[in-house]
């Protein structure tokens, strides 16, 4: 080596260590840097064409582990989807309340069969008859209070969804961005580094958002796709979100997915191509924090809602609604005849069947007179089976329309009047058959009284083209106002003959009708099955359902606390390799400081030497 390739290869090296040097700088300038991975600097040989080599420095390298980084993206999403959902879930827990505490349904409820059973005792007692009334209120209240509260967390959760979908189109058209600037850059290229920085600030932004699953390619650039396969980014294009609100949500407003019925916002994704798909019915998420929103506002909260409704449904049902049992018909074939004349829209008639492979089966046919309702709908091996029928037509046409539901089952329908007769085959045998009709005055002979209203309104569990009546009653339950202009009718209930004074047989049906009565729930509370319901009295309900409740939060903290730890614990491997460490870039401080000074004093040496070489040629 001459000296010249000596001074050039010193030279060289004084250049690698200042690059080197302003990246030790840029390491520890930005070690609080959000986002910012350490840089490296990226050192090739290069040949000198004598003996030995020079040094080039080509751009640096960013030290990161990809793997860790897609696990804990992965990762994220999971956490910010459970997060979301123990939020919401514990939120829920604040509606219901304290169990046992004051200001809560079971204290309501508690309160109220307590008064009705103070009025048994004195049933002419004006001042036991206003207590029971105050307490009935107090807790068609607190089913009202619930039903706001329920429905203030959907409307919060389908407003976080639109903000979500707004912070998501940001972080997917910055990264579009940013994947067309990094367009034929090198990768060791010191401004691709802080690019990609960027770029991958917005993916794990965008991965608290959504579950996604990021491809990189050679060019630099990254495609964006949920695990469901929708692209979100592409090279310089990037899908958006499009979130249409509905604003305050109530009970009866929930997803469908036809669009035109649907009363909630909507989701919908629209591609580059201009091709739109309906996030929500096609589930495009499945983890992240938009599709934990969806979830609570679509499902969990719309159970949450069931159980108070049915809570009231059946409190209401109870209370005011009488069943009839049906005469024998000898046949053959052998059968039953009931009087549909007090059956009203929601109320029933009730079939009991055995069919020839001994199997008992139980048929509600309801009364719908919105021809826009029918069919309606049932779950499957639904038990009771629910079969509409429009009696406001006729007996002649509810019998035909009976003949076409039923007569595959081996029923066989006919009647007259108001008289429906129902009869078996060969293949099916009549166990039993009943009407169940809602009571209508405070006065009517029968311990049954509508004590609780739907607005004012007879609740009977009718349907219409909306839905059930069931829906979002607990929210517009109210007790009967003729009763709370008249208290007497919670003791009196005949005029002629009058009740009798002391005469406890209505309160002490309300309180039983309450306390021990046992009454089938709709699985829709999410307790039971359709062909198994949960059935019990209105306190085992209460408490079940609030039971479930309470377990559901804790196993979402659970779970969510047990996510926390697998994202630290990621978060904490991906930094050990991509965080800068103070310890680590002075170390290297020092070594580049040493090198550049042994370089440095190389020069000084061949500076000697050529000086030494032209003296003596001097």
């Amino acid at each position: 080596m001459g000296l010249s390739s000596a001074l050039a290869a010193a030279m060289s090296g004084l250049r690698a260590n200042q690059a080197a040097l302003s990246i030790i700088s840029s390491n520890i300038a930005n070690a609080q840097t959000p986002g910012y991975v350490t840089q490296n600097p990226n050192q090739i040989e290069v040949s000198s064409g004598t003996y030995g080599a020079t040094v080039d420095v080509t751009g640096v390298n960013r030290q990161l582990d990809l793997f860790v980084q897609n696990q804990l993206r992965t990762e994220t999403s999971g956490g910010a989807y459970a997060d979301q959902i123990s939020n919401i879930l514990g939120q829920l827990q604040s509606v219901y309340g304290t169990p046992g505490g004051d200001g809560t349904l079971e204290s309501a409820l508690n309160n109220f069969t307590t008064a009705l059973q103070s009025l048994s005792n004195s049933p002419s007692d004006s001042s036991a008859q206003s207590v029971a009334l105050s307490s009935a209120q107090a807790l068609a209240s607190q089913l009202n209070s619930t039903t706001q509260g329920i429905q203030s967390l959907r409307t919060n959760v389908d407003q976080d969804i639109g903000n979500s979908a707004a912070q998501a189109n940001t972080d997917m058209q910055q990264i579009a961005s940013i994947n067309s600037r990094l367009q034929g850059m090198s990768a060791t290229d010191p401004q691709a580094a802080t690019l990609m920085d960027q770029r991958d600030n917005a993916i794990n932004d965008l991965s608290k958002l959504a579950d996604i699953r990021v491809v990189p390619d050679s060019s630099n650039q990254v495609s964006i796709f949920t695990n469901s396969g929708i692209q979100l980014v592409g090279q310089g294009l990037a899908s958006q979100f499009i979130y249409t609100s509905q604003g305050a949500l109530s009970a009866t407003e929930q997803y469908n997915t036809n669009p035109s019925l649907s009363g909630v916002g909507a989701l919908d994704i629209k591609l580059p191509n201009g091709a739109s798909i309906d996030a929500v019915a096609n589930k495009v998420l499945s983890s992240g924090q938009i599709a934990a929103d969806i979830k609570l506002r679509d499902q969990t909260l719309v159970q949450a809602q069931n159980q108070v409704d049915q809570l009231a449904a059946t409190m209401a049902s109870s209370l005011s609604d009488v069943t009839t049992a049906g005469t024998a018909v000898t046949g053959p074939p052998a059968g039953f005849s009931v009087n549909t004349s007090a059956v009203q829209p929601g109320n029933t008639i009730n079939l009991t069947y055995t069919d020839s492979s001994n199997v008992q089966h139980q048929i509600s046919v309801v009364n719908v007179t919105d021809p826009a309702a029918l069919p309606l709908q049932n779950g499957i091996n639904a038990n009771p089976l629910l079969v509409g029928v429009n009696l406001s037509l006729g007996m002649a046409s509810a019998v035909s329309q009976l003949n076409a539901a039923l007569g595959s089952r081996g029923l066989s329908f006919s009647g007259s009047g108001s008289t429906l007769t129902v009869q078996g085959s060969g293949q099916a045998t009549m166990n039993a058959a009943s009407t169940t009709t809602t009571v209508t005055s405070l006065a009517s002979g029968q311990a049954q009284l509508p004590l609780f209203t739907d607005g004012g309104s007879l609740y009977t569990g009718q349907y219409t083209a909306t839905g059930s009546q069931m829906t979002g009653l607990a929210g517009r339950i109210t007790v009967n106002s003729a009763v709370l202009a008249n208290p007497s009718a919670l003791s009196v209930y005949s005029t002629s003959p009058a009740t009798a004074a002391g005469d406890n047989t209505r309160s002490s049906f309300l309180f039983s009708q309450l306390t021990t009565a046992k009454f089938s729930y709709s699985p829709s509370t999410g307790l039971g099955s359709a062909a198994q319901p949960f059935k019990g009295t209105v306190t085992d309900y209460l408490q079940q359902f609030v039971s479930q409740q309470s377990n559901a939060s804790t196993l979402a903290t659970q779970l969510q606390q047990g996510q926390s730890v697998v994202v630290s614990t990621l978060q904490q491997k991906f930094n050990s390799t991509s965080a800068v460490n103070i310890d680590t870039e002075m170390s290297n401080l020092i070594q580049v400081q040493n090198t550049y000074a042994a370089n440095a004093h190389l020069m000084s040496v061949v500076q000697s030497m050529m000086q030494t070489l032209l003296q003596a040629q001097v």
